[in-house]
């Protein structure tokens, strides 16, 4: 059957299928399992017409060519999933805001002392932007502290939305009241529109990274958010990443999970303190 005028082949057959998912793996370490052929296909569709192609069978040709390897990061921008929002899984940041920042800013204020926190897949920058707002209602105006969040992801499509701060008004608008003004926004950017302060946003650095590539912070980090990210992977690649997590996080740091995810197997300097909650021993 033809695809409809003006739009490409979208047929994937199982090689290809197989082809883009060694692919991504070898390139991401994300997992594309057979049930996600649909939402693969569907993706790699849009990729195809942006690109002008016919088919997806023509691109993914394409990519086995030499001249494809500025194409990688398209493709994996392709088949990442963004899906996040503001305060996901709200009792990390009431225990960030809670019961780690106070005593951080107690014991680090009046010397200027470093607090960073990383936030590891930072999508489209709901979650930096949730740490940045109870961080900021926290510390308030002090300036006896360097303060800083590294937020990365490997979509460089999506950390460049992230970075504009910019998100339709009814997001906010369904937050839970106490929490909506603490993200300090800016009014309308645009009609429908809103943007995140000025103030919480200077608090962030957007940076691309991979997670199984070469990271060239070197810490220490006082939290590590890492959520709704290990579902994607492969038991020995979450074994690898977490092992790095708890390299760069600080003796009495904090590593959040996503509430479906839970470590790949008990680590020595890792012990749960709450609800996917993981602090690092000395």
């Amino acid at each position: 059957m033809l695809a409809p005028q003006g739009l490409p082949e979208a047929t994937l057959t199982r090689e290809d299928m197989g082809f883009i998912s060694k692919l991504v793996y070898e390139h991401a370490g994300i997992v594309i399992r057979e049930h996600k052929e649909a939402m693969t296909r569907g993706r790699l569709s849009r990729r195809v017409k942006a690109l002008g192609m016919g088919s997806v069978a023509e691109y993914c040709s394409f990519l086995k060519t030499p001249g494809a390897q500025d194409e990688i990061p398209e493709l994996i921008n392709a088949v990442t999933t963004n899906h996040t929002a503001f305060f996901r899984e709200r009792h990390h940041f009431d225990h960030l805001r809670r019961d780690v920042l106070p005593r951080l800013v107690q014991e680090r204020g009046g010397r200027r002392g470093r607090i960073r926190i990383w936030s590891s897949a930072c999508s489209s920058g709901e979650e930096p932007y949730s740490i940045a707002a109870v961080s900021r209602d926290v510390i308030g105006s002090r300036s006896d502290l360097d303060f800083r969040i590294l937020a990365t992801d490997i979509d460089t499509d999506i950390l460049n939305r992230a970075e504009a701060g910019i998100y339709p008004a009814e997001l906010f608008e369904r937050l839970p009241a106490d929490v909506r003004p603490l993200l300090r926004l800016d009014g309308q950017a645009a009609r429908g529109e809103a943007r995140i302060s000025d103030d919480l946003r200077r608090l962030i650095a957007f940076k691309r990274l991979n997670l199984i590539e070469n990271w060239p912070m070197r810490g220490p980090f006082d939290a590590i958010f890492c959520r709704n990210v290990f579902i994607y992977f492969d038991t020995r690649t979450k074994a690898t990443i977490l092992d790095r997590f708890v390299d760069l996080l600080a003796p009495g740091g904090f590593l959040y999970l996503g509430h479906s995810e839970s470590l790949p197997q008990p680590h020595p300097q890792l012990r749960l303190i709450g609800r996917t909650i993981y602090e690092r021993t000395p």
